[in-house]
């Protein structure tokens, strides 16, 4: 049926039936009602959400640069090797030179055998620690982004190829028998202790070493930050 109410320009349709009228009547005075409470203070701007902040710019061009870069990482392994070189040939030296003047001979050292080696163990992965974060540094520094990968990479390079030449060593080792032709020095120490002092020898050096590449690959990628905060 169809009912015309005052007030209106239009005649509206109710559904048929005199329950459906009524909650059709409650409805609408209801949302009469809820109209009527709403005021609007036209001097009161109009909120708005804040707006979302804008995402920085990434220039793709540099995006290029980015990543793991094999030249530099190949280099700085050059470097790292190179100095450890020349650091441990400056520390015999200079090892050679103090027990010229302590008077410090062969039989003291196998007198104490342990303190001997702790601190040939503890030269040893010093200089080549500091070889490791001068080649990461150099990496780096040729790399110019992701430094820290840099050095990574300089100290993967070197496991590869030591792991490499480990390989080859132990081959030729078994055809020819290079080891017995070695003449080891006679440490009085036991074997387990040798083992043992090894191991931890090694797993320090690896450990070490890694984190010295990647401290130097970050420190020679802060050179190109700073010149960037210049320009």
């Amino acid at each position: 049926m169809t009912q015309q109410y005052p007030g209106d320009t239009a005649t509206i349709t109710t559904p048929a039936g005199d329950a459906s009228t009524q909650r059709y009547e409650e409805a609408r005075a209801a949302a009469s009602r809820a109209m009527s409470t709403i005021a609007i203070d036209p001097d009161q701007p109009l909120r708005t959400p804040p707006a979302a902040e804008a995402e920085p710019e990434v220039d793709l061009d540099l995006l290029s640069y980015r990543g793991f870069k094999f030249g530099a990482a190949f280099f700085g392994w050059l470097i790292a090797i190179s100095m450890s070189v020349l650091l441990m040939a400056a520390v015999a030296a200079a090892a050679l030179g103090t027990a010229e003047i302590l008077d410090y001979t062969t039989s003291d050292a196998k007198a104490q055998p342990g303190a001997a080696s702790l601190t040939a163990a503890g030269v040893t992965i010093f200089m080549v620690t500091l070889a490791f974060y001068i080649g990461g540094y150099v990496a780096g520094r040729l790399a110019r982004f992701d430094g820290g990968r840099q050095g990574f990479g300089v100290w993967m390079i070197a496991l590869l190829v030591g792991a490499l030449a480990g390989g080859a060593g132990w081959v030729l080792d078994s055809q020819y028998g290079l080891v017995d032709e070695v003449n080891w020095p006679n440490v009085a120490l036991a074997d387990n202790t040798l083992l043992l002092g090894g191991i931890a020898a090694a797993a320090a050096l690896l450990i070490l070493t890694l984190l010295a590449a990647i401290v130097g690959g970050k420190s020679g990628r802060r050179y190109h930050d700073r010149i960037d905060e210049l320009l």
